[in-house]
């Protein structure tokens, strides 16, 4: 009967030790069960943020702007695929804004890599809209 109770007790005690060891979480990237928790840091600004802000001020042409014809639609696709299909165009160059409010007028905005595709995306909204339509606004990224 003693050797029972033991036994159950022996059990009952090693459960509840299995059981409170599970609960801990160890920090895989610590060295030391004692370090002090780490406290996380804010990461930076991306590099647009204050043009962002700029954006919202009602000042500028924004993708809100576009306009909804079917016409000016297809003109702000035509010149993206345009954009898209030049395999020299670099991320950057590939999401810049595209606009065409409703008086047909194109704006380009954000920033490129290069003069280069500054002015290949500038020739390609002209080519499909013509030279006086063409709002180049595009910014080269510094280095």
């Amino acid at each position: 009967m003693v050797f029972k109770f033991h036994c159950v007790a022996c059990l009952a005690f090693g459960f509840t030790l299995l059981a409170n060891g599970c609960e801990r979480k160890a920090d895989p990237l610590s060295t030391s069960r004692d370090a002090s928790p780490t406290t996380s840091t804010t990461p930076p600004a991306p590099d647009n943020t204050a043009r962002n802000k700029a954006d919202g001020s009602g000042n500028s042409i924004t993708p809100l702007d576009q306009s909804q014809a079917a016409s000016d639609i297809k003109t702000t696709a035509d010149i993206r695929r345009a954009i898209i299909d030049d395999k020299n165009m670099s991320i950057n160059a590939q999401n810049c804004k595209i606009v065409t409010d409703k008086s047909g007028m194109v704006t380009l905005r954000g920033v490129v890599n290069s003069q280069t595709e500054k002015d290949s995306i500038d020739s390609k909204a002209k080519a499909i809209v013509g030279a006086t339509k063409v709002d180049n606004q595009l910014e080269i990224k510094p280095n």
